[in-house]
């Protein structure tokens, strides 16, 4: 795994959090998700295409708010670890 700046580990941590945190913003998280190497497209509408580690998911961009929900950050949660990536 990449080395994480600073502001990338605290948003990597707070997506570990339990409780699900429901202040997360998903642009940290696309930009997490950058510094670990993920491939991220566009899809239609608000669907986000992520490629990390030869897992593919599909997410959905929060709007109009900026946070995630924690619904969400489950989810994403969930991505990672099957991507093998660990807090």
């Amino acid at each position: 795994m990449l080395k994480l700046g600073k502001k990338h580990k605290r948003t990597l941590d707070n997506i570990f959090d339990s409780p699900v945190r429901a202040n997360v913003k998903w642009d940290d998280i696309e930009k997490m998700l950058t510094a670990l190497g993920a491939e991220i497209s566009e899809g239609r509408g608000s669907r986000v295409r992520i490629h990390l580690n030869k897992i593919r998911a599909v997410f959905h961009r929060p709007h109009p708010q900026k946070e995630t929900n924690k619904g969400a950050l489950k989810s994403m949660r969930r991505y990672l670890k099957e991507a093998g990536v660990k807090k």
